[in-house]
C-alpha cells in the first residue's frame, strides 16, 4: 500500500508530505484548494503523461515521490525483481521528476524508463476519476471485467492466442492458394525458364572460367611456342642459360678453397640453379599441355554464347539467373503432386485450429454466461444501496458472426436506472453521477478479485448528495476491506467514514499561493465535517450535527469491524 506521497514544486503545492494509513483515506478541501493537483501529482508518479508547465512558477523543477510497503505481496516483488530493482525490506520507493526539457525516474534508486515506471505503477496504484468511470461504456472494458470476476482471464488469454494462431495459418493458406493460382496462370512461361535454365546447367563462375578458357584456346599455337622457346633458352643446349652456369660453378668451389665463408654463395647458387631447372621443365610441360583444338575452341565459343545470352537474359549473372530458377522451381512445385500433399497438411493444420478455437471459445462462453448470471444477480444486490432502487442490471452476450480473438460474443452491461423502464445498453442510458455509481457497484464486487493494493477514487461521488452519498460511503468503506482506498469527496457522508482524514487547503506566503494539507482528528475534524455539512463551521449546532455524525458512523461500523478482526484472526 501507499505509506507515504511526497511533491515538491508542482503546480502550487511548495512542499507536501501527505502519510496514509490502511483501509480507507479521505481528502477534502474547498473547491481549488489543490486536490486535484494531489490526484495529478500520483498520476505521473505512476507513468502518466509529465510536462514543464507542471513546475511551480519560479521553479526549476518538479518532484513527485512515493513509498509504498509490498512486504506481503511476493507478486510484486518479482515484478521489481523482473527489472533488476531491489526491494529493501519489502519497501518501494518511486520517484519523478519533472524538468524544463525531460522527466527522469527512479525505482528505489535505480533509473527506469517511463514505460517501466507506468509498468510498475498500474501494479502499485489504480486511479479512478469520472473519465475512468466514462471507459466503463467500452465494450472491451466490460469484456475484461466479466472475464475478471469468472476468473476466465487465462482463458480469455488462451481463445486470444488460438485465434491468432488460426489468423495466421489460414493467411499462410491463403498466401500459397493465391501463389498457386497466380502460378497457373504463368505455367508455361515458368516451365519455359525451368527448362531453359536447367537444361543450361548453369554454374556459378561459370562466366569467367570460359572467358579465361576462350583467350587461351584462341592464342594457342602463340603460347606453345613462346613456352617452348622459353624452355629451351634455359636448358636447350650447351649454349642455354643453364648450360652457362656451370662456369659460376667452378668458379664458387675454387673460392672456397681459399675462403670456406663463401659457402652460403653455394648455397644461393644451387638454390637458383634447381629452380631454373624447374621452371625449364615447367614451361616445357606447358607447352606440351596448351590446346590448339580448333573443335574445342569451338565448343567453348557456343557454351560462352549460350552463358552470356542467359545472363542477360535472367538478372545478368550466374548468381542471378540460379535464383530465378530457384523461385521458378519453387513455383512449379505449388503446381505439383507433392506440392498438393503440402496443401492438404496445410490445410489439415487449419482444420485443426479452428476446432481447437472453436472448443476454447465455447468454454469461455460458458464461463461467461455463468459469470454474467453471477456479476448481474451481486450488482443488481448493490445497486439499491447506492440510491438506485428502482434499478436493474444484466450482462448480454450477444454472438459474433465468427470466432475472434475475443471470443465468440460481444459482452455489453445492460440497465435500467429507472421504475418501469427497459434494460437498455449502459452507453446509452447512464449520467455522469448514475455511471459512476454502477462503477463502484461493480469495483465493490470485483474488489477481492483485483490485485492492485491502492484504489484511488477521484469525485467519483459527483452529483449526488443526502442519502445516495451514505450509501456510495459504506460501498467505498467495504471496498477498503480488501484495498487500501484513497478517495477525494466533497460529501461529508463519504468523509466521516475514512480511518484517515487529511484537509487540503490554500495559504499565501510571500504573496505566492500554495497548497497545504492537514491531517485532521478530534476536534480539527470535526470542524472540518462542520464545513463539509454547510453550515458555519464555528458554530455550536454545526458542530455537534458533525459530532452526531461521527458517532453514528462509529456506532454502525462497530460491528462490522468486530466480524472484520474475527475474519482476519480464523485467517491466523
Amino acid at each position: 500500500m501507499l505509506l507515504e506521497l511526497r511533491i515538491r514544486d508542482l503546480a502550487i503545492i511548495d512542499s507536501l508530505a501527505l502519510p496514509f494509513t490502511a483501509g480507507l483515506n479521505v481528502l477534502t478541501g474547498e473547491t481549488g484548494a489543490g486536490k486535484s493537483i494531489i490526484v495529478g501529482a500520483l498520476s505521473v508518479l505512476v507513468g502518466e503523461r509529465a510536462t514543464s508547465d507542471l513546475i511551480r512558477t519560479g521553479a526549476e523543477k518538479a518532484l513527485v515521490e512515493g513509498v509504498f510497503d509490498v512486504a506481503e505481496r511476493r507478486d510484486l516483488r518479482d515484478a521489481f525483481d523482473a527489472h533488476g530493482i531491489d526491494v529493501d525490506e519489502g519497501t518501494v520507493v518511486l520517484k519523478r521528476e519533472i524538468g524544463a526539457s525531460r522527466t527522469r525516474a527512479w525505482a528505489n534508486g535505480t533509473p527506469v524508463t517511463t514505460a517501466v515506471l507506468a509498468e510498475l505503477g498500474r501494479a502499485l496504484v489504480n486511479i479512478h476519476g469520472q473519465h475512468e468511470a466514462q471507459q466503463l461504456l467500452d465494450p472491451s472494458v466490460q469484456r475484461r471485467m466479466l472475464d475478471a470476476f469468472g476468473l476466465a482471464e487465462d482463458l480469455a488469454r488462451n481463445v486470444r492466442d488460438a485465434a491468432e494462431r488460426y489468423a495466421q495459418l489460414v493467411r499462410e493458406r491463403d498466401a500459397r492458394a493465391a501463389s498457386r493460382a497466380d502460378a497457373k496462370k504463368r505455367e508455361d512461361w515458368l516451365r519455359h525458364v525451368a527448362r531453359e535454365l536447367g537444361d543450361a546447367r548453369l554454374k556459378p563462375g561459370e562466366d569467367a572460367a570460359l572467358a579465361d578458357e576462350l583467350r587461351v584456346l584462341s592464342h594457342g599455337k602463340d603460347l606453345r611456342e613462346t613456352s617452348a622457346e622459353a624452355a629451351a633458352r634455359l636448358d636447350g643446349d650447351d649454349d642455354a642459360i643453364l648450360g652457362r652456369l656451370a662456369d659460376v660453378h667452378r668458379a664458387l668451389t675454387s673460392l672456397q678453397r681459399i675462403d670456406p665463408s663463401v659457402a652460403k654463395l653455394q648455397e644461393a647458387y644451387d638454390t637458383s640453379y634447381y629452380q631454373l631447372q624447374e621452371l625449364a621443365r615447367e614451361l616445357g610441360a606447358y607447352s606440351e599441355r596448351v590446346d590448339a583444338d580448333p573443335a574445342r575452341l569451338a565448343a567453348v565459343e557456343r557454351r560462352r554464347d549460350l552463358v552470356v545470352r542467359l545472363i542477360r537474359k535472367y538478372g545478368g549473372s550466374e548468381d542471378a539467373a540460379l535464383a530465378q530458377l530457384a523461385d521458378v522451381k519453387r513455383e512449379l512445385a505449388l503446381l505439383d503432386d507433392v506440392a498438393d500433399e503440402n496443401g492438404a497438411a496445410t490445410d489439415a493444420m487449419v482444420d485443426s485450429a479452428r476446432g481447437q478455437l472453436a472448443s476454447l471459445a465455447r468454454e469461455l462462453t460458458t464461463a461467461r454466461s455463468n459469470a454474467g448470471r453471477k456479476l448481474a444477480d451481486a450488482v443488481q444486490t448493490i445497486l439499491p444501496h447506492l440510491g438506485l432502487s428502482g434499478g436493474q442490471f444484466g450482462i448480454e452476450l450477444r454472438p459474433l458472426p465468427a470466432i475472434g480473438a475475443d471470443g465468440a460474443e460481444d459482452v455489453e452491461f445492460m440497465v435500467a436506472l429507472n421504475v418501469g423502464h427497459p434494460v437498455r445498453p449502459l452507453a446509452r442510458i447512464a449520467s455522469g453521477g448514475e455511471l459512476s455509481r454502477v462503477m463502484l457497484a461493480i469495483k465493490t464486487i470485483l474488489a477481492r478479485l483485483d490485485r492492485v493494493p491502492t484504489l484511488v477514487f477521484d469525485e467519483v461521488d459527483a452529483g449526488i448528495g443526502g442519502a445516495i452519498g451514505t450509501q456510495v460511503g459504506d460501498a467505498m468503506r467495504r471496498v477498503a476491506d480488501h484495498h487500501q482506498v484513497f478517495a477525494i469527496t466533497h460529501l461529508p457522508q463519504i468523509a466521516v467514514r475514512a480511518q484517515h482524514h487529511i484537509v487540503v487547503a490554500k495559504n499565501a506566503a510571500g504573496g505566492v499561493t500554495t497548497a497545504g494539507t492537514t491531517v485532521v482528528d478530534g476536534e480539527a475534524r470535526i470542524q472540518e465535517l462542520a464545513r463539509m455539512l454547510g453550515g458555519d463551521p464555528d458554530s455550536a449546532v454545526s458542530r455537534e450535527h458533525a459530532r452526531e455524525l461521527i458517532a453514528a458512523v462509529s456506532a454502525a461500523n462497530a460491528p462490522r469491524a468486530s466480524r472484520t478482526r474475527e475474519k482476519k484472526s480464523g485467517r491466523r
